[in-house]
């Protein structure tokens, strides 16, 4: 009798989209053994072969790059999965692979054979008539092998392996305790007058998470859209202060939890554990420590050039950072407040910016319903990189509130991407863009199609209105969306360069922050605002208070993210770990806080994007690519916002680009010279 295919099978198919369907949870860990064993396989026989002969870009590139697109196309829905429609199952799964894959990443990146086979290519005669993007996969690859520990040898190179394997399960349990404690606290309110001075939209919210729950009256989770609203407008400072206190001391040990004690979560000993091992890494490799581990991949030079720049823009920064503090003090008081504590910020914050410009986030709202801001975001790179976007009606999907859409350039399909806008149950939490498929030309000579993920959290559609979003989450849908096409425009076909790979990460923010810009300008409001009862854009004298409330705080918001970025900085420097996360933050906090934290706060806890995401050491580069984007849009200011000159010229050597050249390289060769700060303190209200 025949043997039955195994049901995995459907889960490693190589299709243009993800079948989601199939991805039954009990089938993930063996289609992944089922990968792994077959390109080892695979690459095993394939450097037999060159002990006869020189590898060339058709034996050796391709063929690895076949297999590593399949172990992508295989793990990116799930790992998608995981974040979008957590479950306790998933998460078991998910935790059990992880090792494997960080086992198969780390053994091939000290493959000794691998990597002289790489090393012959580079040194062969081919080398030269290969194209850029070829030639930076393969010095890229060789860097990378470095890094791998490909030089270490014995006791040394199974210390790697045993770190790289630690750090991959250390990051995961820090982002699940993150989730788990956002999720393991809320408060319940059946009295309406402890929420006065709530919103309409923010209450309808409420109600709605109270229903969720099977309770009465109104729930406030800590997710963002439910948490942000009652900091902001909640008159009752006790509220404010135990929403605070909970959301300020998630996943530590002084955590909140209406089940045990919120201790259960707490990622104290994860960092500390995480810190040591980056150092001994760093050390392995032969770095001084973790942040120059960090910068050998990144467009900052050394970490003198990166605190410079830090300190550089807190220097212009820090004064203003005062006068807009002082000056929320003084309104405080005025309204009777003894004094301003952290939890008072954003409630007299959003007080002083009403007065001030007679303006609120909420009162935007209705002018920005999700589905008119996404229809109007679509136009708008329309005009600027003459691409459309179309929905596909049908498609295999996770979950409801999934969509998806073409993108077409002269009539012709160019990548998909899947937008997920919505806060729910089992989602992570926060906004981020992922590829699905990345944009390559297949060894059977075929060109797959780039694919994204664009994830948010905005709130839910109610039975009466629309989700509306305020315009700080318009800007985040643009941000991710830059993100986007970024990935998608591509015209790169080798896939370690294609898109956002191997783009330096302090240079990758660059399309997302660039294209935040279009939110603030008159023209594209015109496009993206329409009243969700009456279609009326968004009034000029709206407008005009917008843009004149847009640098409010702007000298606070600034000396918060250089804060982030110093102390992510400063704590991957130390080279003995002699202080803790919590020691490392107060020294910095006493150069940067313009208003005194809460001893109880542990933000370094829930600080997902350093110990969980890919930004240690690298926070800095929100700022860095800030400078960039900021620069580059001031080109777009001299000719014209929608000049299509310009917006083919941003798409030619920026975005179609991907990692094929170095940043800096490609940022020269749009803006005709090399960046400077000038445009971001100018747009941040800064410097005049």
């Amino acid at each position: 009798m025949p043997q039955s295919t195994p049901a995995y099978h459907a889960l490693l198919a190589q299709s243009a989209l993800p079948s989601f369907s199939d991805f039954a949870v009990e089938l993930i860990e063996p289609a992944l053994d089922e990968l792994l064993s077959r390109n080892r396989k695979n690459i095993a026989e394939l450097l037999a072969n060159f002990e006869q002969q020189t590898p060339t870009w058709q034996t050796l590139i391709a063929p690895m790059e076949e297999w590593d697109d399949a172990l992508n196309n295989f793990w990116s829905p799930v790992s998608h999965l995981n974040g979008v429609k957590n479950s306790d199952a998933l998460r078991d799964v998910y935790n059990a692979c992880l090792p494997k894959l960080t086992e198969y990443s780390t053994e091939m990146g000290q493959n000794q054979a691998l990597f002289a086979a790489y090393q012959q290519l580079a040194n062969s005669e081919q080398f030269a008539s290969l194209n850029t993007a070829q030639q930076k996969t393969i010095n890229n690859a060789l860097r990378d092998f470095t890094l791998s520990g490909i030089a270490l040898e014995g006791e040394a190179k199974q210390r790697f392996a045993a770190i790289k394997k630690r750090q991959a399960d250390l990051g995961t349990q820090f982002s699940n305790n993150v989730l788990d404690a956002t999720h393991g606290w809320y408060k319940h309110i059946e009295d309406v007058s402890e929420l006065a001075g709530v919103p309409d939209t923010a209450l309808a919210m409420y109600q709605q998470l109270a229903e969720a729950k099977e309770l009465s009256g109104y729930v406030i989770s800590l997710d963002i859209p439910a948490y942000l609203p009652a900091m902001q407008y909640a008159d009752n400072a006790a509220l404010r202060e135990e929403l605070y206190r909970a959301y300020n001391t998630r996943a530590s040990e002084l955590g909140m939890a209406l089940t045990g004690d919120g201790k259960q979560w707490d990622n104290s000993a994860l960092i500390d554990e995480t810190l040591k091992l980056r150092q001994e890494l760093a050390q392995l490799l032969g770095f001084n420590n973790y942040a120059e581990r960090s910068l050998a991949t990144k467009m900052a030079e050394s970490c003198e050039q990166v605190l410079g720049f830090l300190n550089d823009l807190a220097e212009h920064s820090f004064g203003v950072a005062q006068q807009d503090f002082a000056e929320l003090q003084a309104f405080a008081k005025q309204q009777g407040a003894a004094q301003v504590n952290a939890w008072d910020v954003p409630y007299y914050s959003e007080k002083l910016r009403l007065a001030k410009y007679d303006l609120s986030q909420e009162q935007l709202r209705p002018y920005f319903p999700a589905d008119k801001v996404i229809a109007g975001m679509f136009a708008t790179v329309k005009r600027l990189f003459a691409i459309d976007i179309e929905e596909q009606q049908s498609f295999d999907s996770w979950h409801d509130d999934a969509r998806l859409f073409s993108i077409k350039k002269d009539g012709q399909l160019i990548a998909q991407f899947y937008l997920d806008i919505f806060a729910r149950q089992h989602k992570r939490g926060g906004a981020w863009m992922a590829d699905c498929r990345v944009r390559r030309i297949k060894q059977n000579g075929e060109l797959q199609l780039p694919v994204a993920f664009l994830t948010c959290n905005f709130s839910q559609p109610t039975a009466d209105t629309p989700s509306l979003l305020t315009h700080n989450e318009v800007t985040t849908l643009f941000h991710e969306f830059g993100h986007g096409l970024h990935h998608m425009l591509t015209q790169i076909d080798c896939a370690s360069v294609s898109g956002i790979n191997g783009v330096a990460w302090d240079a990758v923010e660059l399309p997302s922050q660039f294209l935040e810009n279009w939110c603030w300008e008159k023209e594209a409001i015109a496009i993206i605002s329409g009243h969700y009862q009456t279609g009326d854009t968004l009034p000029d004298e709206l407008l005009e208070k917008m843009l004149a409330a847009r640098n409010f705080q702007s000298g606070m918001q600034m000396m918060r993210q250089i804060e982030f970025s110093l102390f992510d900085f400063s704590l991957h420097m130390q080279s003995d770990n002699s202080q803790s996360a919590q020691e490392v933050l107060s020294q910095v906090r006493k150069k940067t806080a313009v208003y005194p934290t809460p001893e109880f706060n542990r933000f370094q806890n829930g600080f997902s994007h350093i110990f969980a995401g890919g930004y240690a050491a690298g926070y800095y580069s929100y700022k860095w690519a800030e400078v960039l984007s900021a620069d580059a849009f001031s080109r777009f200011e001299e000719e014209g916002i929608f000049n299509t000159e310009t917006g083919e010229s941003f798409l030619a050597n920026i975005l179609t680009m991907g990692g094929s050249k170095e940043p800096m390289e490609l940022f020269e060769a749009f803006r005709g010279r090399k960046p400077t700060t000038d445009a971001l303190l100018r747009h941040s209200g800064i410097v005049a």
